[in-house]
Parts: structure tokens; C-alpha cells; sequence
């Protein structure tokens, strides 16, 4: 009886101290001349950029629950020129940790003047400010970004995307969740735009001299306009068909569960 009592305890003091124990953080500063691509893959974890008005990437890694090295998280990151890549890879197995809470963040600092392209498994991804090119693709989370100039490509095996900005291409999808995107005065398709959401609503805000095809359908949901152009088209209860200011490159606005709603920005 006694030696199970030490056994237990000891098992119990294992797994506290582990707790306690592992939290961890990393970072790495890049400098660059020019306009900087960044590339970062972390396979589970949260996803913050911020830029700045330094000549410099800092890439900053926090871990709660996982230590860095050794057995634990483990780091391939890359510089060639102004590109650079980042990638975080997490154990697995470890059953030593089963009761551990745990977590990755990793905060980004960036040129405002740059190209981004974050993939993670599960986790958020938040930013703002950017000038560029952005490729966001989380496996679980929400996609949150705002004062956005260039293109924005966005997806979400399951969350909501929120997405503000002036755009010269749009691809929003997301498999289980809302889409809101704010398109700008000065946005111009240069090409075809899409939104689509497996079992979500989808609103977006469009400047009045927006030009355009949209082509909107929603599987179960109803479609509103704040467009009287769009009513010359083709309306039915589930699909919206028109022009806006003469037509344009397509805008298509895909939904199998929820509504869709076309506003004025």
C-alpha cells in the first residue's frame, strides 16, 4: 500500500513539475534590403504580424507546455537574400504531458512592405497594416486581418474570416464559418474574386464604383443588395445575377448554409 501511495505521488509530482517546467520561447532577427517574403509553417499554433520601420524580419516563438530542442519543438529556418522561411515542428507521443496545457504563439514583425504566407494546422492567424501579397491557411481557427493592400488569398478548414482592406484579388473559403470582408475604395479586381463558405454567412462591403459580375448563390440562406444595378440581373430567392458599373472580372459569392449580403462601403 505504501509503495503504490510513493509510486502515485511520484507520478503526480512528474506531471507538476512538467507543467511548471515547460514553457519556452525563441527568436530570430533577419535583416533585409528589400521587399521581404516571408514564409512560416507551424504545425499547431497562433499566428500574430505586425509591421514596423525597421529593415529587419523578427520572427518570436512562445511555447507553453512544449520546450524548445532536444525532444521538444524543433525549428528549420532558412535566409536567402529577402526571403525567409520559418518552420516549427511539434513532437509527437509524448504521453508524459497528457494533463499539460499546451501551446504555440508565434508574433511576427515584419516591413510594412511585404509579401506573407502563413500555414498552420490549428491556431488563429491576426494582422494588419500590410502592403502586399497574403497567403493565410489555417486547418482550424479564425482569419483576422485588417488595413490590407494588395492581394489576400484566405482559408479555413474551420473558422471565420475577417478580412479589411483595398484589394486587387480576393479568395476567401472557409469549410465552417462566417466570412466579413471590407473592400476599400481603390480596390480593383485585376482578375476574378471569390467567397465561399461551407455552412456559413458570407456579408460583403463593396465601394459604389466597384466594377464587376457577381454571380451569388446560397444553398439554404436568403441574398439581400444594397445595389439597385444588381436587380436588372437575374434574382431568385436562393442566386443573384448582374453587373455592377458595366461589368467586370467575376465576383462569385458561394455559401451552402446562410445568408449572403451585398453592402455599400
Amino acid at each position: 500500500m505504501k509503495r503504490t501511495f510513493l509510486l502515485v505521488s511520484a507520478f503526480l509530482i512528474f506531471i507538476v513539475a512538467g507543467r511548471a517546467a515547460r514553457a519556452d520561447e525563441w527568436k530570430k532577427d533577419y535583416p533585409v534590403s528589400g521587399k521581404p517574403e516571408l514564409r512560416l509553417n507551424t504545425g499547431d499554433g497562433s499566428v500574430e504580424f505586425m509591421v514596423w520601420d525597421r529593415k529587419q524580419v523578427s520572427v518570436s516563438l512562445y511555447t507553453e507546455g512544449w520546450h524548445i530542442g532536444g525532444d521538444g519543438i524543433r525549428i528549420e529556418e532558412h535566409q536567402s537574400g529577402d526571403r525567409v522561411e520559418v518552420e516549427v515542428h511539434t513532437p509527437h507521443g509524448d504521453w508524459f504531458c497528457l494533463f499539460c496545457n499546451r501551446s504555440i504563439h508565434v508574433n511576427v514583425n515584419l516591413p510594412r512592405d511585404a509579401n506573407l504566407d502563413i500555414h498552420t494546422g490549428d491556431g488563429s492567424i491576426r494582422g494588419s497594416r500590410l502592403h502586399g501579397n497574403l497567403y493565410l491557411n489555417t486547418g482550424d481557427g479564425s482569419i483576422h486581418v485588417e488595413d490590407i493592400d494588395g492581394e489576400v488569398s484566405a482559408r479555413s478548414g474551420d473558422g471565420g474570416i475577417n478580412v479589411d482592406g483595398r484589394f486587387d484579388a480576393l479568395k476567401i473559403e472557409t469549410g465552417d464559418g462566417s466570412i466579413h470582408a471590407d473592400v476599400n475604395r481603390g480596390s480593383k479586381m485585376v482578375g476574378a474574386w471569390y467567397l465561399h463558405s461551407g455552412d456559413g454567412s458570407i456579408e460583403l462591403r463593396l465601394p459604389e464604383d466597384l466594377s464587376a459580375d457577381v454571380d451569388a448563390h446560397t444553398g439554404d440562406g436568403s441574398i439581400h443588395s444594397d445595389f439597385t444595378a444588381l436587380s436588372q440581373g437575374s434574382k431568385h430567392h436562393n442566386s443573384l445575377r448582374g453587373k455592377l458599373n458595366g461589368g467586370g472580372p467575376t465576383l462569385e459569392l458561394r455559401t451552402g448554409d446562410g445568408s449572403i449580403q451585398l453592402r455599400k462601403n
